[in-house]
Order: structure tokens, then sequence, then C-alpha cells
């Protein structure tokens, strides 16, 4: 009798966890780049329980040089992505109607850097130099940073020539390019990783030349905020996610141990994604997820001010809200 009342209530339990897995509401997420500690805090909500715990079974889909999140979620392929926001509004001004509706990084990852033997000690010294530009949306920030010094990126002798950078440091090791496009917290280590000496570099923050746009803030179709379900549905993401966030500022040797398990390729090594948890956590810091507008202005601005040849040729509307974040930050 006392095994047939155990086996029905492990059968109860087993049946009510499978009914509290279907009952979770599913959300794809597609990441801008390959696992690694830029994307943490995600990690860290899944990892931790805290998805669960708003009742949401998230997947975290990589990303990669070929994949485009703008294409992704256009395609149906995701609820939320992570994207910058040069590249999310340049995709809604050609009819992708992106919105951010959370801004976890605060700071710009984003530089240049320089070989200190190429002679370039300030911008002034860019002229008739090769430097490394990431493509698929990427280039934005640097085209618009260039187009504010009003230096040609077309290969004349009064311009720079732009050598289309693979997501890797080799034009720069191989002295292919004076300068090349890397991130604080990841392609930079990779030069020092390589032998170069931090002393025979020069590196140009595009935080300090006052040109930073905002990157990795997460985005949706605006079509899909306007349905009540969905919109709950993301004041519990963003939500769980900033938890997620704040615990890997706080515990990034964790957080960073948490993306290694998550790194189904292996390519990462727990040294890299440390030092990059650590560098990660100095950009979230001072964010709770609400966008803050100044720094939406900035950005805009800054892709406006291309001259002839601006990111965006307009004012966006439309292109942020704080409805989710009003609500998830309670």
């Amino acid at each position: 009798m006392n095994k047939k009342i155990a086996s029905l209530l492990a059968a109860g339990v087993f049946s009510l966890a499978a009914f509290h897995a279907n009952a979770a509401e599913k959300v794809t997420l597609q990441l801008k780049w390959v696992t690694q500690a830029q994307f943490a805090g995600y990690y860290v909500a899944k990892d931790k329980g805290f998805y669960e715990e708003e009742g949401l079974d998230v997947d975290i889909k990589p990303g990669g040089p070929d994949i485009a999140p703008a294409q992704v979620i256009a395609g149906g392929g995701a609820d939320v992505i992570v994207d910058w926001m040069p590249s999310a509004l340049a995709t809604r001004e050609k009819g992708v109607p992106l919105v951010n509706i959370a801004q976890p990084f605060k700071q710009s990852g984003m530089m240049l850097t320089c070989l200190k033997e190429s002679g370039v000690t300030s911008p002034d010294d860019f002229k008739g130099k090769t430097l490394g530009v990431w493509f698929f949306g990427n280039e934005y920030p640097f085209l618009s940073w260039m187009s504010q010094l009003k230096i040609p990126t077309d290969g004349g002798p009064e311009g720079v020539t732009v050598l289309k950078q693979g997501f890797n440091v080799d034009p720069l090791i191989q002295k292919q390019a004076a300068c090349i496009s890397t991130m604080t917290y990841n392609e930079y280590w990779q030069v020092i990783d390589a032998g170069i000496k931090p002393e025979d570099l020069v590196t140009f923050k595009y935080e300090d030349q006052g040109v930073a746009t905002l990157e990795d803030g997460l985005y949706v179709l605006e079509d899909k905020l306007k349905d009540p379900a969905f919109k709950e549905k993301m004041v519990k993401f963003v939500r769980a996610s900033m938890k997620g966030w704040k615990y890997a500022e706080e515990n990034p040797d964790e957080a960073a141990d948490i993306v290694l398990e998550n790194d189904s390729t292996g390519a990462q090594t727990e040294k890299h994604q440390k030092r990059m948890m650590g560098e990660i956590a100095k950009l979230t810091a001072g964010s709770n997820g609400a966008l803050d507008e100044a720094d939406f202005k900035r950005t805009v601005q800054s892709l406006l001010a291309g001259g002839s040849d601006p990111v965006i040729s307009k004012e966006p509307e439309g292109a942020w809200t704080h409805e989710v974040t009003d609500e998830a930050l309670k």
C-alpha cells in the first residue's frame, strides 16, 4: 500500500514538473555574437533560474559572422535580439521596425587599436593609413566617426583606406593595417595575447573621442509590442535578464564559469572569459536596464552627423520605449 502511495506521489510530482515545463512561456533570444561573457547576464539568468522564476523558458541562440540578429527577428526566428543601436536604427530606417525595450550596456567598448610604429598618435594621423573595420552592421560607428572628422573612407590621399576586417586581429599582427577595430573586452586582449606589448600600441576609445554609440541593447519588433501578452512576456524577460546582469557584475568569475559551461564549441578559455567579464562589468555598471534618453539622443546625433553620407537620414521616431522597463523595474 505504502509503495503504491509513494508511486502515485512520485507520478504526481513528475506530472506537476511536466506541467510547469509545458506551461512556461517560450522566449527565443538571438545574441549578436558567439557565446562569450559579453552576454553573461542572459546565461546567468538562465543558469540561476531567474527566467524560470518568471515562468519563462528562454532559448539563447548564439550569433556568429553569418548571423544578423535583425534578419533573424524579421524572419520570425527570435522574439528579442541583442544589437547595437547604430545597426538597429539603420535597419529600422530600411523598413524593419526594431524598438529598443531595454539597454543593459551603459558604456561603449569599441575602440581603434593602432601599432605605435605606424606613426599614428592622434586621429589627425589617420589620413593615408589603412584601418581595419568590421562590417555586417558594425561599420556604422566607425563611418560616423570618420564623417565627423571629415575624413573620406574612399582610399584617396586625403582619406583612409578601409580594410574589411575579419573577426580577428590578424591585420594588425601581420601589419596589413595601421589600426584595427577592437573591443575593450575582446580583441584588444587577443592582440596582447599575440605578444604585442601595451606600450607598443596606441588606442582610441570611442567613448574618449566623444563618438560612442549605444551597444548591446534589447530589441523587438514594434508590432509585437501591441500584443499585451507579448509585452508582459518581455517585462518578465527584461526583469530576469537585468537580475542576471547584476549578479554577473557582482560575481564575475562565477559568471565567466557559467558562460564557459554554455559554450558548446569549447573554443573559449577560462583566462579570456574571466578577463572579458571584468571588462564587460565596467560597461554594464550604471545601467538598471532602462534606456537613458540622453544616451539615445547622443547616439542619434552622432549617426546624423555624417555630412553627405550619414548612417541615418532623419531623427527616428518610436525607436525606443520605456513601457517594458517601467513595469520590469517596479
